[in-house]
């Protein structure tokens, strides 16, 4: 196989997500089918650049640097467009929102190439932007594999930048909806901690102290409904963290249930109808990119989680011994 830096150039800019990221870790999750070292072999010879300048792998990378790097044409990986349903929101020319289906993954990763949320895209839409590269066309943000909800999709570079500078500024307005374990005591709250990988597991995060690599997290929840031994809460993150929510609730001793990596798989739950974590994106609310009029997108809550609600509204949920 070629090495790095023989196809063409590719430009990517760096989200929230990937900030405090080293170079190299970052190019193998952009491009899981390269290797680390071939990328650090890559970044030697000089092929890679942050911000127009040559870098070293251990170089922390910043919201919005820009990448530019090159990958051979024989494996410059690409997502194949895929006749997947989609359920469109709201769309025009600048953008595209979407209410996600749980078990989807936004784009590709860790092994699983197909039945991604890029790929429903890229057959469905003519045109998304390249900003996050060849793996994740359009895409400007993420929601987990089994959380539903809306999830906004841009057209074209423009358009991408804008919306990404909102979410980094945190100009976005986001609920979400959730059933937990436990009744809450409080009828709201607000939730601050540091949060980062879990050392056990890597899939997994968790509350740290602050410092090192660890990212501030913010979330308000309020309490729509309580009831036996759970309660319905509406979750507003102020930061966009991975898997903040979760871990947030987990760290209250309330994780969402049907929760599997967070401790929301409890034996009780089992009679309940769903298998997934009891977690919506019910609205995001943005300023439009082009228009400059504030634009709110909403997503019904999914059946399995309208039938949660009804077996514990009807009392044949878990009940307290």
């Amino acid at each position: 196989m070629s090495q790095p830096g023989e196809g063409s150039p590719i430009r990517v800019t760096v989200e929230s997500r990937a900030h405090g990221w080293r170079l190299d870790h970052y190019l193998v999750r952009l491009y899981p089918n390269f290797s680390r070292s071939q990328f650090q072999s890559s970044i030697a010879a000089e092929a890679v650049t942050v911000n127009g300048l040559p870098a070293k792998s251990s170089r922390r990378l910043r919201v919005n640097d820009v990448v530019e790097l090159s990958l051979p044409e024989d494996a410059a990986p690409r997502v194949e467009p895929e006749d997947l349903p989609l359920s469109v929101i709201y769309e025009d020319e600048h953008l595209v929102a979407i209410d996600k289906p749980a078990d989807m993954i936004v784009h590709p990763g860790r092994g699983q190439t197909t039945g991604t949320l890029v790929a429903a895209l890229q057959f469905h839409f003519d045109s998304l932007s390249d900003v996050g590269g060849t793996l994740r066309p359009g895409i400007v943000h993420r929601l987990d594999r089994d959380t539903t909800g809306v999830i906004v999709v841009a057209k074209n570079n423009q358009v991408h930048h804008k919306l990404s500078r909102q979410f980094e500024l945190r100009e976005v307005t986001k609920r979400y909806h959730a059933i937990c374990w436990g009744r809450l005591e409080l009828d709201s709250d607000y939730i601050e901690t540091h949060v980062g990988v879990s050392r056990r597991n890597r899939e997994k995060m968790r509350v740290v102290p602050a410092g090192g690599k660890s990212r501030h997290a913010e979330t308000f929840y309020e309490v729509i409904e309580r009831f036996d031994r759970t309660s319905y809460l509406r979750l507003s993150p102020r930061t966009g963290r991975t898997h903040q929510l979760r871990v947030h609730m987990a760290h209250l001793n309330h994780p969402i249930l049907a929760d599997r990596l967070y401790g929301g798989d409890r034996p009780e739950g089992r009679e309940l109808p769903i298998r997934r974590q009891a977690l919506h994106a019910r609205s995001l609310e943005v300023t439009h990119p082009v228009t400059g009029k504030a634009i709110r997108f909403e997503a019904p809550l999914p059946e399995d989680f309208c039938q949660v609600l009804e077996c514990l509204r009807s009392g044949g949920g878990p009940v307290g011994s």
